[in-house]
């Protein structure tokens, strides 16, 4: 087929230039994934380049889905050859084949952040430090930070200049000597441990050099400086190297992404070629020039303009609720009236900045009877009944894994109580051994020093080890399911699940079901491969992975979530000064940029309608809060609007159950006599002038009928919500 086919003319300029480094600025809805993937089909089609030497990097398992999925179409089973996957996945290969020049056993276990905050929490009360004062969560964020940057506990440490980071030094030694006592590595070691290996090990990053011809990563705007350094060490033999993002979709500096990686390609690379993709297929006009009126503002970055052929398309709608709740509830009206017009419910997503804000819509989607999906609720393999399973399997592959020993030891109950696990845990420490090979030195009768271990835990314990060996055994020569269905059938779990949560046993049996039917798909594979490779990819699933786009219910998302996704209808709510942009920006100039960006990410995953939503009050951060307009609304150009709405302009009347707990977290000692008299001429900051009709004092407030001039009509408030000023 003609690779070249349908493409515009930047598009085919990026896929055709074929030697030296290439840096393509993608803008929302360009078409990057497609260009990736014909990209690749042109090197190996036109250009000769066997697919085996070719790496391509994504950031998501679901990314390299849909880029494998389209590659294949193009080549067919030559596709197969290619090495492609996300940052962590590609270097877990690399570690498992060559690790060992660095002293990583082949067999580490990745310890997902779960396993991390376990670890940590155990830490913490070795160190007697406070977890109130000092959380473990914050603790693991500081380290975090560290391996993004390639900094060793004693890099670190020899840089702290304040308590925290003197606790946090020393956590970081012992983590690290845990993971290694538990063979684990955690993500960031994935990344760090391979640009350690390449350091040290010329040989072996000569080998991968000289395999790779081509190098081609993608969201570039979200690397850290550990993956920029990875990247540079893989290209350094050619300088071949491809990398496509956008700094104006940069939201993860949380995460340790570093938008210099992008905004210095060019200076890092002097000979690269840059390819601008302006031309957007998703959005209408409207919509790309709202975005742009927001971003443009931004100082940091490559500029761009989107453009489309697609028309101009409707405007914008604003809404300009009272509080949160009317928010929501505008919210769900207008999403039964756009059903009515004919859109399915899974055209349409609801955005905000924290997952906070998620409540109020659920609340009113829920009264409304309106189905919906909460992305960035419990995921599958962050389930309980998930978890336990997962903790069995990787305790049969590498049995030091004490995070996992921890999880299962008692699961199903056998008389093994959290006292006995923490004296086995003293016990192994004094003998400088994982608990599992402690277990072993108790079954042999040949420890060097007492233990303090009652004689019916020792029976109960040695029963567990007795289990866990014969499970280890049948692993050698049993399928990923078929081991799993044995480990389910020996701990009796499907019973443990009936009896222990009556109500919802039945649908935690049949999500380990479904994680069996999961391990029926490596059935191709050895039982040598098969278990590690399963247990990798559950360990690298990312929460966007489980996204499942065919489902008849409206999204509710965080605006960081919804990266890389796109709705027909799209509302962002919260557009408020401390919400969005964030109160913990306003300091910070590079933080403000990266909640443009945000907002900039959020108004371009609408496709053809787009509201912006606002309230004039809001519980936030635990108080109700009176915050202006956001920034971002006011950049909109007015000529982008439809007529803007308010409470008192909407087609619908608030009649949420919530009224009366929200009174109760905002109530305030109201004064026994009434504060305002019929005939009071007031006004209100929204209504404008009116004149008290009637003013009723009730146990918890006082309710003022008003009667507004200019067309608002007469309207019952709450003093505690709607202050009224005498004039």
């Amino acid at each position: 087929m003609d690779i070249l086919a349908e493409l515009n003319p930047a598009q085919r300029e990026a896929v055709e230039y074929a030697d030296g480094p290439l840096l393509i600025l993608a803008g929302p809805g360009s078409g990057k994934t497609r260009v990736i993937a014909h990209r690749i089909a042109y090197l190996v089609q036109d250009q000769a380049v066997p697919p085996h030497r070719i790496l391509a990097v994504t950031f998501t398992n679901k990314a390299a889905r849909e880029l494998r999925a389209r590659v294949a179409s193009l080549l067919g089973e030559a596709a197969g050859s290619l090495m492609l996957g996300t940052f962590h996945s590609v270097c877990a290969r690399f570690l498992r084949i060559d690790g060992g020049a660095s002293g990583i056993d082949r067999a580490f276990a990745i310890f997902d952040g779960a396993d991390q905050i376990a670890l940590m929490k155990q830490i913490v009360e070795e160190l007697n430090v406070d977890p109130r004062k000092f959380a473990p969560r914050a603790i693991l964020s500081a380290i975090s930070r560290a391996k993004s940057e390639l900094a060793s506990p004693a890099a670190f440490s020899a840089s702290v200049h304040d308590y925290f980071g003197e606790i946090t030094a020393r956590a970081y030694e012992r983590y690290q000597a845990s993971l290694e006592i538990n063979n684990a590595l955690d993500f960031d070691d994935i990344i760090m441990r391979t640009v350690a290996l390449f350091r040290e090990n010329d040989a072996i990053l000569q080998k991968y050099q000289d395999r790779f011809l081509h190098v081609l990563i993608d969201e570039f705007q979200d690397t850290n400086i550990a993956q920029s350094v990875l990247v540079r060490q893989l290209a350094g033999g050619h300088g071949n190297i491809c990398v496509v993002g956008d700094p104006d979709q940069s939201i993860y500096s949380w995460r340790s992404a570093d938008i210099r990686n992008i905004l210095d390609f060019e200076r890092d690379y002097p000979n690269v070629k840059t390819v601008m993709l302006e031309q957007n297929y998703r959005s209408t006009q409207t919509i790309l020039d709202s975005a742009y009126a927001v971003i443009s503002a931004n100082e940091r970055r490559k500029e761009k303009k989107l453009w489309t052929d697609q028309g101009s398309g409707e405007p914008l709608v604003v809404f300009e609720a009272y509080n949160d709740i009317e928010e929501a509830d505008f919210v769900a009206t207008e999403v039964l009236e756009l059903r009515k017009q004919g859109r399915n419910s899974a055209e349409i997503a609801v955005m905000y900045r924290t997952n906070a804000q998620s409540r109020a819509l659920e609340e009113a989607f829920m009264r409304e009877q309106i189905q919906y999906r909460l992305v960035g609720g419990t995921r599958f393999y962050e389930r309980r009944e998930v978890k336990d399973v997962i903790a069995y399997m990787r305790l049969i592959h590498n049995p030091h894994d004490a995070v996992a020993f921890g999880r299962v030891v008692n699961v199903p109950s056998r008389g093994i109580g959290q006292k006995t696990q923490e004296e086995l845990r003293r016990w192994s420490e004094g003998l400088s051994l994982p608990m599992y090979a402690a277990l072993q030195v108790l079954a042999d009768d040949r420890e060097p020093q007492p233990h303090r271990l009652a004689t019916r835990s020792v029976t109960a314990l040695l029963s567990f080890l007795e289990l866990m060996n014969g499970l280890i055994e049948e692993s050698r020569t049993k399928t990923a399911e078929e081991l799993m269905a044995l480990v389910l059938k020996r701990i009796g779990y499907r019973e443990y699940l009936l009896t222990e949560f009556e109500e919802d046993g039945e649908e935690r049996w049949e999500n380990v079901q479904q994680l069996l039917s999961l391990a029926a798909e490596y059935e191709g594979l050895t039982p040598e491969a098969a278990l590690p490779q399963l247990l990798e990819d559950i360990a690298l699933v990312s929460p966007g992975d489980e996204y499942e786009e065919e489902v008849d219910a409206v999204t509710l998302i965080t605006l960081h979530a919804a990266k890389g996704l796109e709705f027909s209808v799209a509302f962002i709510v919260g557009l408020e000064e401390g919400v969005l942009p964030h109160i913990r920006s306003f300091d910070d100039p590079a933080q403000m940029e990266e909640e443009r960006r945000l907002c900039y990410v959020g108004i371009t995953r609408a496709k053809e309608r787009l509201y912006l939503l606002r309230a004039f009050r809001r519980r936030f951060m635990g108080s109700s809060q009176h915050n202006p307009a956001s920034r971002f609304l006011k950049d909109v150009p007015q000529e982008l609007i439809a007529k803007r709405k308010t409470t008192a302009e909407a087609d619908f009347r608030y009649q949420g159950p919530s009224l009366a707990r929200m009174r109760r977290d905002t109530r305030k000692e109201t004064p026994s006599e009434a504060m305002f008299d019929p005939g009071d001429h007031v006004r209100h900051e929204r209504f404008g002038e009116g004149i008290v009709v009637n003013c009723v004092v009730t146990s918890t407030d006082q309710e003022v009928t008003v009667a507004f001039k200019g067309g608002s009509g007469v309207k019952k408030l709450l003093l505690s919500y709607a202050p009224l000023a005498k004039v």
